[in-house]
Formats: structure tokens, C-alpha cells, sequence
């Protein structure tokens, strides 16, 4: 009898996914960017929510709730209701750095969310305005100990992925530039385009369609290897050993999301980034179209968020 039971459960169980794999999404879906439009989060999430709409003939539409270093946007994603029909574009920073360098954020990076599935993983790049005079990461820093203090570099915030990458040049190049937060990729663009700001870490898929033209020169990327869409490019960690900080995209939904759910998403994410269209989309503008199970993709928070709590307790970065 006992055994019955169980059976009769797990047939229910199976049936009710079944159900909402054949019935899901029959209404629009919102996916919160907590960054403005124009920068590389917002990109990453146009991508894949045009995919998946044309995938799943369903409207995939992007919510920019930009604000706090992508804490606002992340947060009004953790209290939405768990419906599948309110998803977050979520990385590096309002995922992982933020929770890592403070307690005071309003939601909890592991427990707040069922994570789907990575979409996407690029490079940060060392992008100069063409009036500072550095071809070279050592060029940077040497003007930099020059000019202690006084050379800007512009990021999307507080404690995100390229206000981290700027304060671990800082610390292993043994120099000092002065961090100039902004609302989003864009906004840093726009300033690193005007000379507003001289220096900025920003996501190749913001900085390659200027490469070239001599508006910006891009001088490194922040990965531990060359990328492969710009091989051309050094590393900073061919001028300054140990150094590497890259940046990722996923899909995440509010905790207590149906498994059946998350299960339809993350498989139909997996097919989308496969797809050439989508592949090409993602590397013209330098990222890599990619896929996890929502297991890897929750230990790659975990483990992310491990990472910076270490470099923040040992001193080895420091936010001011």
C-alpha cells in the first residue's frame, strides 16, 4: 500500500509537469534587466529574449530596472510572484560581488532565486579614450603612477563586475585609479566616449562596435586567456600575472518557481544557444553563447560568491 502511494504521487507529480510543459508561457513573460538600455546586460537580455519568444510563440519582453548597482532590479525579481512569467537577467555582480561584499543587500543571491540556466559569458575590456596617451596595459600603468588619483575609470556601479575589475588592476598593478561609478553600461559608454571619464571596464559586446573607428582604444581584456572573437586583443594578465575577472549572463526565476518550469526554460535555452543565429549574435558582439543545467549554473553562483568573499576579507580588494 505503501509503495501505491508513492507510485500514485509520482504519477501525479509527472503529470502536473507534463501539464505545464504543454501549457507554458500563455501569456507575455518579463525579464527585469537591472541595468539601463544600451550596455551589455541589456544586450545579452534582447538576445535571448527574442529567441525564446520566436521558440516559444510567446512574448518575451525586457524590463530595464536599472538603480543601485543592479540591486533594484534583482530585488523587485526576488519578490515577484513565482508564476514563470517574471524572470531576472542576472550576472556577475548583483549575483555574486554585491552579496559577497556586503550583508546589507536586500535579498539572498542562493535562496531567492531558482536559477535556470547561464546564456552567455564574456570578457570585461581595458578601454581608453584616444586622448590619454596608453597603447599598453604598462603604458596605463606607468601614467598611473604618475598621476596617482587622478586618471577616472568609469563602471556600471558600486561593487559590480567592472568596479571590481578596476580596483584588482589597482591592487596588483600597485597604482591608483579613481573609480567613477555610473547607472549602467550605457551611460559609462557615453561618458568614455565624450572623455568625460578616461578609463573604463566595460563588456566587449558595449566597446567592439567602436573598434577601430578611432573613437576608443581597447588596450586588454580582463580574461585569463585571449577571447576568441578578438584574439588580437592581449589579456592584462600578460602584463600583470594572476589577473583575471570575467562576466557572465544567466536566466533566473524567483525562488519556489514550478520545476516544470524551470525544467521547459532551461531546455529550451539550451537548444536556442546552440543555434548558429543565436551564436552569432552573441559573438559579433564578443560573448559566447552558452548553456548549464540550473545546478551548474547555481554552483557557479556559490562558487562566485566564495571567490569575492575571499578577495574582500583578505584585504586584496577594498571598496571605499
Amino acid at each position: 500500500m505503501k509503495f501505491l502511494t508513492h507510485f500514485l504521487l509520482f504519477t501525479c507529480v509527472v503529470a502536473a509537469l507534463n501539464a505545464t510543459a504543454q501549457t507554458y508561457p500563455s501569456r507575455p513573460v518579463r525579464i527585469i534587466t537591472p541595468y539601463p538600455p544600451g550596455g551589455g546586460a541589456d544586450a545579452a537580455a534582447r538576445i535571448i529574449a527574442r529567441a525564446l519568444s520566436e521558440s516559444m510563440h510567446q512574448q518575451f519582453v525586457v524590463d530595464n530596472k536599472p538603480g543601485a548597482s543592479g540591486q533594484i532590479g534583482t530585488e523587485i525579481a526576488a519578490r515577484s510572484i513565482p508564476d514563470g512569467y517574471t524572470l531576472l537577467l542576472g550576472s556577475v555582480g548583483p549575483n555574486a560581488i554585491l552579496p559577497a561584499s556586503s550583508s546589507k543587500v536586500p535579498y539572498d543571491a542562493i535562496t531567492a532565486f531558482s536559477p535556470i540556466s547561464v546564456i552567455a559569458i564574456s570578457e570585461y575590456a581595458l578601454t581608453v579614450h584616444p586622448s590619454l596617451p596608453a597603447i599598453t596595459v604598462k603604458d596605463l600603468i606607468s601614467l598611473a603612477k604618475s598621476r596617482p588619483g587622478e586618471i577616472g575609470f568609469g563602471s556600471t556601479g558600486i561593487a559590480g563586475g567592472p568596479h571590481l575589475a578596476g580596483e584588482l588592476l589597482n591592487h596588483l598593478g600597485g597604482i591608483k585609479l579613481l573609480h567613477v561609478p555610473y547607472k549602467g553600461g550605457a551611460p559609462v559608454m557615453a561618458a568614455l566616449l565624450s572623455g568625460e571619464v578616461p578609463v573604463s571596464f566595460s563588456t566587449l559586446p558595449t566597446v567592439i562596435p567602436f573598434k577601430g573607428n578611432g573613437r576608443l582604444r581597447i588596450i586588454a581584456v580582463t580574461s585569463g586567456k585571449r577571447s576568441s572573437f578578438a584574439p588580437e586583443i592581449p589579456t592584462i594578465a600578460e602584463s600583470i600575472k594572476g589577473y583575471e575577472v570575467t562576466q557572465w549572463y544567466g536566466l533566473l526565476a524567483p525562488a519556489n518557481t514550478e520545476v516544470g518550469i524551470i525544467t521547459v526554460l532551461n531546455s529550451e535555452i539550451a537548444r536556442i544557444t546552440s543555434t548558429e543565429s543565436v551564436k552569432q549574435q552573441f559573438a559579433v558582439s564578443g560573448a559566447q553563447a552558452t548553456a548549464t543545467t540550473p545546478a551548474v549554473f547555481k554552483t557557479l553562483i556559490e562558487n562566485e560568491i566564495i571567490k569575492w568573499k575571499s578577495a574582500f576579507r583578505s584585504g586584496v580588494i577594498k571598496l571605499e
